[in-house]
């Protein structure tokens, strides 16, 4: 067995807070620099231009990338020779807290029907799973408000098959126009039950934009349904274009005979994620 401290945990997920809101992922600078390039309307070229200065105005200054600094959204894994010497889930909210007030970032939590702020952007909403091994792994998104708004949650019939769901993804994208601060990242889940379907859709918004699915058959719906979204021309900012989506990740587990979940997990272009190993 091998001790853990929970002190390291927070002080990890403290500094990953800040850092993710400050500092963009190299994956999505590189999606950023191919759509600026790959637009042919000067207005598509034009946000592109914006949203390139913005990040190394972010890195430069300090100012946080987006004002909707997001809710924290934790997903763990904790080796199974792993001994913690404190509360994981205490340590965790501990490190969002403190990343929060120390790097003087939006606090977004709030009662669902006073709407009053908790003050510290806690509880964060953290996802556990038990994995081989002797280390602790956290994945660390800020996810804002305006683009979880345009996501969804289905349960398709069996019958419907593929193209029951890129029927769903499309008109939800459509629907969504420029409220999730378009080019977007989708991250797609299917199978499971109804709110396992919905976690799935969120953890694959951790994969990098530039991989390829590791199974052929779904690596090649995933190009299909990423091209589709693109002919959309919603375009940058929702002002036309042919860079509606950044990059579209599927993780599709079995599911029961009698059904088809299907969620749909929309990123705005400012996708803020770390990852640390501890």
């Amino acid at each position: 067995m091998r001790t853990v401290k929970t002190s390291d945990i927070t002080k990890a997920v403290r500094d990953m807070c800040i850092h993710a809101n400050l500092h963009f992922p190299e994956d999505c600078k590189k999606a950023f620099r191919e759509g600026a390039a790959r637009e042919e309307s000067p207005t598509a070229k034009e946000v592109f231009r914006q949203l390139i200065e913005n990040i190394d105005l972010a890195a430069e200054t300090g100012v946080p990338l987006c004002q909707d600094t997001g809710l924290g959204v934790l997903f763990v894994e904790v080796g199974q020779e792993v001994q913690l010497d404190g509360n994981l889930r205490e340590a965790l909210n501990e490190g969002v807290r403190r990343g929060y007030q120390e790097g003087y970032l939006r606090k977004s939590a709030c009662d669902p029907f006073t709407r009053k702020n908790t003050g510290d952007n806690t509880p964060a909403v953290i996802h556990f799973d038990i994995v081989p091994g002797d280390k602790v792994r956290i994945a660390l998104m800020a996810k804002g408000g305006g683009a979880e708004n345009m996501s969804r949650v289905t349960m398709l019939a069996p019958s419907e098959g593929w193209a029951g769901i890129k029927k769903f993804v499309l008109t939800r994208v459509a629907e969504s126009r420029s409220n999730p601060c378009p080019p977007v990242i989708i991250g797609i889940g299917i199978g499971g039950t109804f709110e396992h379907s919905a976690k799935l859709a969120k953890k694959a918004l951790l994969r990098k934009l530039d991989d390829t699915h590791p199974d052929a058959d779904l690596a090649a719906k995933e190009k299909e349904l990423f091209d589709l979204v693109n002919k959309l021309n919603i375009g940058p900012m929702g002002l036309g274009g042919k860079t509606t989506c950044l990059g579209l990740k599927m993780i599709v587990e079995p599911c029961h005979i009698a059904s088809l979940p299907l969620a749909v997990n929309i990123q705005c272009h400012s996708s803020r994620h770390e990852e640390v190993e501890i």
